[in-house]
């Protein structure tokens, strides 16, 4: 069986845990001095000033909006969002009752068309844009970070499916006001479960903070605990228990930071790995409709290799009957689910709806052979 992905957790990795857990002294399980630790090593891997641990890639996404909602960043609660992407980034903004307007994608990196993006900034005069950059692909970041600043638009990236890749030598992720990461299983880290949310925003920051627990004060810095104290003339022993913003929890624990610490090691090599398999299917691959490429300074960091054919189905079930594992490109065209159109009229999105007709995506992973990559595209070029 050829798997659509592999986890990046290994027996060593259990061993490490095995042995930490069976220390004479119990360490802490919960969100303790690991979490800060992973956090610190994660922001500056990514060269953000700051990173917050929480228990998913979609609470990341969620955290971010709903602080944003709750601070003054915003000039109203209109938002873009991929229309090609995964659910979180449309039901989160619905559910905390942004106004959500989907943007098409485009038939090169998958990432938004950048004509209609333009026309949803010229309509709807969003605050927020989100960013999905699929399967590790590179969007033309200095064109989207432009047209965010030349209409006013805050740049949210969600980079979980493309942790190590890297614009004209700058990693996904350091471009816009936050970022989110997922660490879960066959994601390129994981740490079972868990995601990251990266920001430069100090701000922003200590509201994330907040608002991952429960809306207390425990886990801002000394100074800021202080301020807030005295300006609600709350005492340090009734501030354990005082909830200064409405919040969640949304913690993960140290045992999965335990595990992360050690997995920010192997990016480097699983990202060299992913990129030359990359490369092997570039070249091996002749009926692909999408051009895959990786320009000059960039770096691809592929999460799986997207493919569109008009055999789509044909191809899915010779690829199942040789015990290789597919599946559609993403999650498709959001629009066309339940969720969006039970309270939504439904967009025209071309492109996006060519993809969800004829896309699908096959592996692409650290353990992956030539072998595979030959025996997965020699079935795939026999439907041109």
């Amino acid at each position: 069986m050829i798997k659509l992905v592999s986890d990046t957790i290994d027996k060593k990795d259990i061993n490490s845990l095995v042995n930490w857990l069976s220390q004479d002294e119990i360490p802490r399980l919960t969100k303790g001095e690991l979490t800060w630790e992973l956090e610190k090593k994660w922001a500056k891997k990514i060269g953000t000033k700051y990173s917050v641990f929480v228990n998913s890639g979609s609470s990341a996404i969620l955290l971010t909006l709903a602080a944003l909602k709750y601070s003054n960043k915003i000039r109203n609660l209109n938002i873009i969002v991929p229309s090609l992407s995964w659910a979180t980034d449309v039901s989160s903004p619905m559910l905390l009752g942004y106004n959500t307007f989907m943007c098409d994608c485009n038939l090169e990196d998958l990432s938004c068309d950048l004509d209609h993006l333009e026309k949803l900034f010229k309509k709807h005069d969003p605050s927020i844009f989100i960013l999905v950059s699929p399967l590790g692909l590179i969007p033309n970041m200095k064109k989207i970070v432009a047209l965010c600043k030349k209409y006013n638009v805050l740049l949210l990236e969600d980079t979980c499916e493309s942790m190590g890749s890297k614009y004209k030598s700058k990693y996904l992720g350091s471009f816009g006001l936050a970022s989110f990461y997922s660490l879960y299983f066959g994601h390129h880290l994981s740490t079972i479960e868990g995601g990251f949310i990266n920001t430069n925003d100090e701000d922003l920051y200590h509201l994330l903070l907040m608002m991952r627990s429960h809306g207390w004060d425990r886990d801002l810095p000394k100074p800021i605990q202080k301020e807030l104290r005295k300006n609600y003339k709350c005492s340090d022993f009734d501030s354990l228990y005082n909830f200064y913003v409405p919040g969640f929890n949304l913690r993960s624990t140290d045992l999965q930071a335990f595990i992360g610490i050690r997995a920010i090691d192997k990016l480097d090599d699983y990202s060299k790995k992913r990129r030359s398999n990359f490369k092997k299917y570039i070249s091996n691959l002749k009926t692909n409709q999408l051009k895959l490429v990786e320009n000059k300074g960039d770096f691809v960091s592929s999460f799986a290799i997207p493919v569109v054919n008009r055999h789509r189905n044909k191809i899915a079930q010779e690829l199942q009957d040789n015990k290789i594992e597919v599946r559609p490109l993403i999650a498709g065209n959001m629009a066309n689910k339940p969720m969006w159109y039970n309270e939504n009229n439904i967009p025209k999105l071309p492109n996006c709806e060519f993809v969800n007709e004829f896309g699908f995506y096959v592996p692409n992973h650290q353990d992956l052979t030539d072998d595979d990559i030959n025996k997965i595209t020699n079935i795939i070029n026999k439907y041109e």
